[in-house]
This record gives structure tokens, C-alpha cells and sequence, in this order.
């Protein structure tokens, strides 16, 4: 993540810019719209037309500038959020591997071998006339070996699979019919009064955007019943 701090910074610049872009912007609406309605009565119709022209032309402007300022937003929000997914991956690689290298130590460790040890001779001589019997002594090793497995397993007990089964952010919007965060490549319907808006692309078994509109499933049964 030493990259992070970077990337962030350039962005917000970039969308500190957009702003000052918005802000003239709208300024210079505020002063056309002035000089319009001074004038408009001694204005020819070809002049009306082309000064609401120029006042639209201003308004379609700035409303690019919202929109890539709110694309910023939305690239930087994902940028973080990939960040704390492998951050989170990672982690749990490293407490597995930790609990991995625990749990060979416990085996591997002094009265593990003496344990061992014990028992194959012991084993050799009962296996004369009995089949396989473990003495009374051996239980309370056997027992310290459990109990320090089962502390490796309470304390380490976080693997990488369990990193999607994460609980949600209660202040993070949902999306999607899986109602989960936004995250990989997503799709938004169509329909200006779809309730949900936005799909990841698995939810809705595609794997590449399709060409023309697209309406989510709630919606294209909508369009049928109706």
C-alpha cells in the first residue's frame, strides 16, 4: 500500500480542480442568464437562440464536470476498497501460516518426541500377546498436547476463505440482489425506477457489458406482466 497515500492525493487534487471547473462554470451561467434577461426585449430571435446556446452549452459543461468528479470518486472508493480486500487476504494467510508453524512446533517439540518414543517401545513389547494398548501415563501429555492445539486453533482461527464471509459495514450502501457492498465490475439497469439500480456482474450471469439498454431481472418480469 506505499502507493496508496499517492494515488488518494492525485485524486482528490483532481477533484478539487473539478470543483473550481464547476464553480466558474456556474458563475459564468449566473452572469449569461443575467445578461439574457436584461436584454432578451431588444434581442433578435436568431440572437435569443444563440445566447440559450451558450447557456446550455454552460450547463452540459458542468454537468460533465459533476460526472467525472462523481467517476473520481467512485474509481478512488473501489481503489481503498481493493487495498483493504488484500490487506485483509493477506492477514489471513499470515495467522493460517502462523497457526501452521505452531502446530508443527507443538509436534515437533521435546516431550512430543519423548512421547513418541515412550510408545514405540511400549508398543513393541504389548504387541507380543495383546493387540495395541496405550497406558494411563500417556494421557495427561496426550492432553497438553491437545490443549496447546486447541489454543492455536482459539487464537488462530482465521483462514483466507473466511475474508468474503466478513460482516458489512452498516454505514456501506448495498447493492445487487445479493444485497452486498459494490465491488468488481458492475452494471446498472435501465429502468429510471428500478429500487436497486446497480448489479455485480456474477449476480446476473454476465461476464462482459451488453451492447444496448439492459434491465435486471425484477424489471424485464416487470415489462412482462405489464
Amino acid at each position: 500500500i506505499e502507493n496508496l497515500p499517492c494515488e488518494l492525493q492525485r485524486n482528490f487534487q483532481l477533484m478539487r480542480e473539478l470543483d473550481q471547473r464547476t464553480e466558474d462554470k456556474k458563475a459564468e451561467i449566473d452572469s449569461l442568464a443575467a445578461q439574457y434577461i436584461e436584454s432578451v426585449k431588444n434581442m433578435l430571435p436568431e440572437q435569443r437562440v444563440e445566447h440559450l446556446k451558450k447557456i446550455q452549452s454552460a450547463y452540459s459543461k458542468c454537468k460533465e464536470y459533476s460526472d467525472d468528479k462523481v467517476q473520481l470518486a467512485m474509481q478512488t472508493y473501489e481503489m481503498v476498497d481493493k487495498h483493504i480486500r488484500r490487506l485483509d487476504a493477506d492477514l489471513a494467510r499470515f495467522e493460517a501460516d502462523l497457526k501452521d508453524k505452531l502446530e508443527g512446533s507443538d509436534l515437533e517439540s521435546p516431550g512430543t518426541r519423548s512421547l513418541k518414543k515412550g510408545r514405540s517401545q511400549k508398543d513393541k513389547r504389548s504387541s507380543r500377546g495383546r493387540g495395541r494398548k496405550t497406558s494411563e501415563e500417556d494421557t495427561p501429555k496426550r492432553k497438553k498436547h491437545k490443549g496447546g492445539s486447541e489454543f492455536a486453533d482459539t487464537i488462530l482461527s482465521v483462514h483466507p476463505s473466511d475474508v468474503l464471509d466478513m460482516p458489512v459495514d452498516p454505514n456501506e450502501p448495498t447493492y445487487c440482489l445479493c444485497h452486498q457492498v459494490s465491488y468488481g465490475e458492475m452494471i446498472g439497469c435501465d429502468n429510471p425506477d428500478c429500487p436497486i439500480e446497480w448489479f455485480h456482474f456474477a449476480c446476473v450471469d454476465l461476464t462482459t457489458k451488453p451492447k444496448g439498454k439492459w434491465f435486471c431481472p425484477r424489471c424485464v418480469q416487470g415489462r412482462k406482466k405489464k
